[in-house]
């Protein structure tokens, strides 16, 4: 039987897969608890602490995800590996380069608050993008495991809010011509300290797009782009559809702190999911 854990990271629901899976049945394993629980947005494969060896995270297309690192944190703490307040504590996740840094609060109701050290940039740039009959110069984060698009209010690209099917059209394509392994669209409104950040996110390698209900990586994409922009540091807070994320990015160094909360709505195991 296999044993798997749904966590509620503001809203972007992720199935953590407790019991070991090969690589290669991985995304048929994630393929099966996404059918039979629509909500669940991504799967993650742990990977317990070892006595000279940091907990592990693979996500099911060997993506990138702040989400699902809190949530894996989260996991380990409530299964006894860590202590109530753990911090920091460290991850090794798919798609980072080195060891992720995450922080935890324990919470009631099987809550914890969390704070992740978001891997550093590969690269932050202004890009000439045309893609289905749009053009515009855009923000492209590149960041280990995933890349994103910060597309502000005022672009071209933006009205694709209004053509989802269009904006997942373009997500494929241009994930494609950027040779991105994923790629997020992070359409971003208003201004100021509070903005409003909806986010499409297309992951090749477990075959999933998704209007997210929150995106952590991409959450901190737009926090390193503004950041760069201004040469300092910004401090925001990005509401989304699943609830709010808080960014803090430092412009010069590109250290990157995500917070947010997650909490564990239930256990289950395949093929038994009562």
């Amino acid at each position: 039987m296999i044993r798997y854990h749904v966590f509620d990271p503001t809203g972007n629901l992720t199935a953590l897969v407790e019991s070991p899976v090969p690589v290669s049945e991985q995304k048929a394993v994630a393929d099966t608890i996404m059918a039979l629980r629509p909500s669940v947005e991504q799967v993650g494969f742990l990977t317990p602490p070892g006595p000279n060896s940091p907990g592990a995270l693979r996500m099911a297309g060997g993506e990138f995800c702040g989400n699902a690192s809190m949530s894996a944190a989260a996991c380990f703490a409530l299964e006894g590996w860590y202590g109530a307040n753990a911090g920091p504590v460290f991850l090794t996740v798919s798609g980072a380069d080195a060891p992720v840094e995450v922080r935890l609060s324990r919470e009631e109701d099987r809550s914890s608050a969390a704070a992740v050290k978001m891997p550093p940039a590969r690269c932050v740039e202004t890009r000439p993008l045309t893609c289905d009959g749009l053009s515009d110069e855009l923000g492209v984060v590149t960041l280990p495991g995933i890349s994103h698009i910060v597309i502000p209010e005022g672009s071209p690209f933006h009205a694709l809010l209004d053509e989802p099917r269009r904006a997942e059209r373009v997500v494929r394509a241009l994930c494609a011509s950027l040779k991105a392994d994923c790629l997020g669209l992070m359409f971003l409104s208003g201004e100021g300290e509070e903005r409003t950040l909806t986010p499409l996110v297309f992951v090749p390698g477990s075959g999933t797009l998704f209007w997210e209900s929150s995106c952590a990586s991409g959450s901190a994409a737009v926090g390193l782009y503004l950041a760069a922009e201004r040469g300092g540091r910004v401090c925001l807070s990005l509401r989304q559809r699943g609830g709010t994320l808080r960014v803090d990015s430092d412009g010069l160094t590109g250290e990157t702190w995500l917070r947010g909360r997650t909490r564990l709505l239930g256990t289950y195991t395949l093929p038994d999911l009562a």
